[in-house]
């Protein structure tokens, strides 16, 4: 009974229960502020376990107090106390319709295993096929595991030329690529290159001198 809507307006005007499930970045700050909840039906119930950046809680509050918000459960806050002993305040303090928990979402027993059973298969994938999908702090490339063919990971400084000189080395020693996939972020560039061809070690050593190289790996 699932409906995927085209906007995240056409989402909010008609959902009864709002719950918000997006990481941290940057971008998400304030995702859902006084418009959203303008666009949110009349006695919406609202919930933020994701991250404490991603709602603006004097707008929440806003929505409490005038009840376009029938109530809220919040678990995440953007600055959190990091022990009992210090003071804890917001602007939903002391409101009747909202609920506060001290972040507790990831410290469930199911939460704790599921943490370690996703953070050991990243790990393992980043090992085996250099997958970094998921990612929060690199860039995000997600591949199978390659059979039968060399895979290069070459992790540098986002700057320009650098794709034009790992294959131009390549090309100087006659080694074909099977694929490239390339994806960068603010000031990290990740390519990954498979080839079918084999090559010399001398070849691992020129593509860890390019300029800007961060590291290098040849995964096979």
């Amino acid at each position: 009974n699932a409906k995927r809507c085209k906007t995240l307006e056409d989402l909010l005007k008609n959902s009864e229960i709002v719950t918000v499930h997006v990481d941290g970045r940057p971008q998400n700050k304030h995702l859902i502020s006084s418009k959203q909840f303008a666009q949110m039906r009349d006695g919406v119930i609202f919930l933020n376990l994701s991250r404490g950046n991603v709602v603006d809680l004097e707008a929440l509050a806003a929505a409490c107090k005038s009840a376009k918000v029938a109530g809220a459960a919040v678990d995440v806050f953007p600055r959190e106390p990091a022990s009992n002993d210090q003071g804890f305040d917001s602007p939903l303090k002391g409101l009747p319709n909202v609920i506060l928990t001290p972040h507790v979402g990831g410290s469930t027993l199911e939460a704790q295993r599921n943490i370690a059973e996703f953070v050991s298969e990243r790990l393992i994938s980043y090992i085996k096929s250099g997958s970094t999908h998921l990612s929060v702090n690199f860039p995000q490339l997600q591949l199978p595991e390659l059979i039968d063919a060399h895979r290069f990971l070459h992790v540098h400084e986002n700057v320009p030329g650098i794709l034009a000189k790992i294959n131009g080395l390549l090309a100087e020693r006659g080694i074909n690529i099977l694929g490239q996939y390339l994806k960068t972020s603010e000031q990290i560039g990740y390519v990954i290159t498979d080839v079918d061809s084999k090559y010399e070690r001398d070849v691992i050593k020129e593509l860890e001198a390019i300029n800007h190289t961060i590291r290098f790996r040849a995964l096979y």
